[in-house]
Order: structure tokens, then C-alpha cells, then sequence
């Protein structure tokens, strides 16, 4: 057996089977480019999900990470420490907010923000106990605790997991006539991805984040926007909703947050809403701690300056352009997407999304798919343009061939 062909077959003798990741073992990694256990190179057209929007191994952010490992890593949220003011106070202003709530992963981040709108609804709004709904959009995916798969519409995400956490309402995404409809007095917030990530990078219609945003300021309902995918610069802007001038009541960030080196995840937003928790109310042992806040930090510093936003614009647009003359060929039947975000929906006669995957790593490009036949493409955001052209290059190849 192959190096590679032992390390998965030794992963897969103990280890729960819960993902089919694609046959190739990594070793090491920098910027957009990854080698495996046996010395192959390849490009990076995924980026963890946006969790590596900066790159593997960034060096600004390795260095954030070294310099904190020799001075303090773990306090607890029993003490204070001398880098959670900054993360907290940085953040808020990058978001354009007040108030932070870390956490670690994304989950719990969503899991946080709906802990935090229930109780925002029970404590302000007036709603009767117990009676607190939030909409979410059919085909989200917010996570995979019980509380989030109770209002997936993924059956392989939600089958078995049950009985399931009640107070939440499903409504077509892009659909403002039905979110309308769903809205009632004990309704407390509108959770959304403003571009839908596992579903395939679905961007909603033109006009329905502003009436989204509309529609729950008149009904005085909490705007949610899970960005943990879409926002910190993967679609040309720091949040997706810049894009339609949207301003939500609740980031819900996290991914690319803790730049590849730690989890970390947050909820951001006003005083008025965050403000309704006490001490014990809700909490982490690793939330905010002082690894996470010392990358976190200089991920927000990086953001700052626009670069990464600018960059993810220009070759984004350059990705839709070359992808876009790949549809109505045959082998394309549609892109969609934003920035260095793209779902390409290749035709089922070609292959599944998992064969052209696996075609493509072959070749030395490693993409993911989901639904069927969809690939998703969104490679870091330091990726040269000759690197994704070249990506691009091995796409054209598998599907023409």
C-alpha cells in the first residue's frame, strides 16, 4: 500500500465515518497551494470553506499566533486578559456594531444568536414565554447541532437526529411574499446566509436583502445575517450584504475569523441586543481566549485596509468571466456566485459533482462538491491570477474531456 493509501485506511479503521473526504492526505501547506504525504502538489480551490481566505500558513498570522503562544494562551472567562478588550473593541468597529459575543466555531455562533434573540424577544420585545419564533431560508445550513438541523431542510443533515427543538419557521429563500406571510407578533428574528454556501452559492434575488431589511425593522424583528462563509472579504466586500447596502441587527461570523489557525467565532452586534445577557447566562471555557483574540486581531487588522476585499473583487470578477463562457456549452448549465465565491453546476451527463472532484484532484486541483452535480470553487483569497487561470485551465480539461 501507498503512504496515502495507509494513513486512509488507518483513518478510516478509527475514526467515525461522518465525512467522504476526498483520497488525498495533506502533509504540508502555503498560500493556495497544498502537498501531500507522498511530495504532489496541489492548488486550493476550496480554502476550508473560507476558513483560509488568507492563505495556509500566512505569515502575519503565524506570527500573531507564535508570539501569543509564549506569553499566554488559556485564561478562561473566569479572569480577564490583556488582548480581549482590543479583539472585542476592533471587531465592533469593523462590523460597524457595539458589542461582541465570542465564541469558537461557527455553530456555536448561531447557536448563540438564536439563544440571543429568543431572549432579546422575551426581555424587550414582550413575547409570552416560550412562544419566540425565528424564520430561517429552505436549503440553509447553519451548522450541525441539534437545535440548527431542526430547521435544516437537508435530510441527510436532519434524518435520526430527532425529536427536534420546536420555534422555528421555514420559508423559500429569496421569497419576501412568503417571509411576509410567516411573520407573526411572537416573531423575533429573520435568521439568513445573505449567499447561501452549501446550497450551492445560491445569491438571492436583487432587492431581497433590502426587503428583508425593510420588512423586519417595520415588523420589529431582528435581521440575522450568518456570515461565516460569505463574509470577511470572500465575495469583494467585507459582509455580503454590502452588496445591497444592507445593514443586519447580527453579524454571526466566524471561518475565515480565526485566519486558518484557530477556531474562533462571534456574534456582533448592538448594545441594545447583546445587552440583555447577565453573568451565567450563557458562556464558553475557550471563547475569546487569548490565542483566538491574538490571530482574530490581525485578521480584522489585515481586513482593514481593504486589500483582501479588493483582491477577492477583481479575480472574482475574472472567475465569473472565464465561467461564465463555460455555460450553455454543454457541460455547464449555470454559474452563480459572488467574488471568489462560485457554485457551478455542471451537467449530470458529465459526471457527479464527487467524479468531477475527483477528476480534478488527478490533476492537481482539489474543489468540493454538493446537490448532485454542483462543484464549489473559492480558492484563497492570495491566490495569483496565474494560479487560478491555471485552476481554471485543469476545469475546462476535465469537462471537455
Amino acid at each position: 500500500m501507498s503512504t496515502t493509501e495507509t494513513a486512509i485506511a488507518s483513518a478510516e479503521a478509527h475514526s467515525a465515518h461522518n465525512y467522504h473526504p476526498l483520497p488525498v492526505v495533506v502533509a504540508s501547506a502555503e498560500g493556495a497551494w497544498m502537498t501531500d504525504v507522498e511530495g504532489r502538489r496541489y492548488l486550493d480551490m476550496l480554502a476550508g470553506y473560507s476558513a483560509l481566505n488568507f492563505g495556509h500558513g500566512n505569515r502575519r498570522l503565524i506570527d500573531a499566533a507564535k508570539a501569543q503562544l509564549d506569553r499566554v494562551t488559556l485564561t478562561s472567562r473566569a479572569f480577564h486578559h490583556d488582548r480581549f478588550a482590543d479583539f472585542c473593541t476592533q471587531l465592533a468597529q469593523l462590523c460597524g456594531m457595539e458589542m461582541v459575543l465570542p465564541m469558537n466555531t461557527g455553530a456555536e455562533a448561531v447557536e448563540t444568536a438564536v439563544k440571543t434573540a429568543r431572549k432579546w424577544g422575551y426581555r424587550v420585545k414582550g413575547v409570552p414565554d416560550g412562544m419566540a419564533k425565528i424564520i430561517v431560508a429552505a436549503g440553509n445550513f447553519h451548522g450541525r447541532t441539534t437545535t440548527i438541523v431542526s430547521f435544516s431542510t437537508d435530510h441527510e443533515a436532519r434524518a435520526d437526529f430527532g425529536p427536534y427543538t420546536p420555534g422555528f419557521e421555514i420559508v423559500p429563500y429569496g421569497d419576501l411574499t412568503a417571509l411576509r406571510a410567516a411573520m407573526t407578533e411572537n416573531t423575533v428574528a429573520v435568521l439568513l446566509e445573505p449567499i447561501q454556501g452549501e446550497a450551492g452559492v445560491l445569491v438571492p434575488p436583487a432587492g431581497y436583502l433590502p426587503g428583508v431589511r425593510e420588512l423586519t425593522r417595520e415588523r420589529n424583528v431582528l435581521f440575522i445575517a450568518d456570515e461565516i462563509q460569505s463574509g470577511l472579504g470572500r465575495t469583494g466586500k467585507t459582509f455580503a450584504c454590502e452588496h445591497e447596502g444592507v445593514v443586519p441587527d447580527m453579524y454571526v461570523l466566524g471561518k475565515a475569523l480565526g485566519g486558518g489557525v484557530v477556531p474562533v467565532s462571534a456574534v456582533v452586534s448592538s448594545a441594545a441586543v447583546l445587552g440583555v445577557y447577565h453573568p451565567g447566562e450563557h458562556g464558553s471555557t475557550f471563547g475569546g481566549n487569548p490565542l483566538a483574540c491574538a490571530v482574530a486581531l490581525e485578521v480584522v487588522a489585515m481586513l482593514r485596509t481593504g486589500e483582501f476585499q479588493q483582491r477577492a473583487s477583481e479575480l472574482g470578477d475574472h472567475l465569473h468571466r472565464e465561467l461564465g463562457l463555460l455555460v450553455g456549452q454543454g457541460a455547464v448549465n449555470a454559474v452563480r456566485g459572488r467574488g471568489l465565491w462560485a457554485g457551478v453546476d455542471v451537467s449530470p451527463v458529465l459526471g457527479t459533482g464527487r467524479e468531477i472532484s475527483e477528476k480534478l484532484m488527478d490533476r492537481g486541483v482539489l474543489v468540493k462538491d454538493t446537490h448532485g452535480s454542483t462543484i464549489r470553487i473559492a480558492p484563497p483569497l492570495v491566490i495569483s491570477k496565474e494560479d487560478l487561470d491555471w485552476g481554471l485551465a485543469q476545469l475546462r480539461d476535465v469537462l471537455s474531456s
